[in-house]
C-alpha cells in the first residue's frame, strides 16, 4: 500500500481546490493549474483536503495512486509559492543572454550560439557579473525543470576542468587528466 497516496492534501487558505470527475483545479495567488487524475482512481474533495482513493486495488492502479496524491500536491505549491531552479555557466567566454522575453541565447564554447525558445508560464532571468546565472522560475513544476534540463542539456559539465552548464550547487566529480 502506498503510504503516500493514503495521505490527504490539505489546501491552504487562499488556494481554491475544485474537483470536477477526474480533473483538479488549483487557484491561488500565483496563477491556475490544473491536473487529470487516471481513470483507476477516484478523487474527492472534503473538510481534510483533496483524497485520491483507488477503485481497484492492483499493481499498475497502486503505482498511479501516490504519483497522482504528489501531483495534485505539486499543484498547491506551484499557485502559491512557485518553482525555481538556479543555473551556473563555467567557462571562459561562456556566457548567457536574452533575446526579448521568449528566447535564451547561450554562448558555450560551440561555433554557433545554442538558442532555446522558452515556453509560455516560464519565466528565465540572466544575471551576473559576467552574464554567467541563469534563473529559471514558473508556477508548473514539470516545464520548470523541463528548461532547466534543456539549459543544462547545451552543454553539460565536463569532468576534465568543470567546464559547463551546472545546477547550482552540484557537485561535479573531477578526474585527473593523463600523466606523463
Amino acid at each position: 500500500m502506498s503510504r503516500i497516496g493514503k495521505k490527504p492534501v490539505p489546501v491552504p487558505s487562499g488556494v481554491t481546490a475544485t474537483v470536477a470527475g477526474q480533473t483538479v483545479k488549483m487557484k491561488g495567488p500565483k496563477g491556475e493549474l490544473s491536473f487529470n487524475v487516471p481513470e483507476e482512481l477516484k478523487v474527492e474533495k472534503s473538510a481534510d483536503g483533496v483524497i485520491v482513493n483507488m477503485i481497484q486495488d492492483n499493481g499498475p492502479t497502486r503505482s498511479k495512486w501516490g504519483m497522482s496524491r504528489t501531483q495534485i500536491a505539486n499543484l498547491i505549491e506551484g499557485v502559491t509559492k512557485g518553482y525555481q531552479h538556479d543555473l551556473e555557466i563555467h567557462g571562459v567566454g561562456f556566457k548567457a543572454s536574452m533575446k526579448g522575453k521568449d528566447q535564451l541565447t547561450l554562448s558555450v564554447g560551440y561555433s554557433h550560439d545554442v538558442v532555446l525558445t522558452i515556453p509560455a508560464g516560464v519565466e528565465v532571468k540572466v544575471g551576473g557579473a559576467k552574464q554567467e546565472l541563469v534563473s529559471v522560475s514558473g508556477i508548473d513544476k514539470q516545464a520548470v525543470g523541463q528548461v532547466a534540463a534543456e539549459i543544462r542539456a547545451s552543454r553539460k559539465p565536463e569532468p576534465y576542468q568543470g567546464k559547463g552548464v551546472r545546477y547550482k550547487g552540484e557537485y561535479i566529480f573531477r578526474k585527473e587528466g593523463k600523466k606523463k
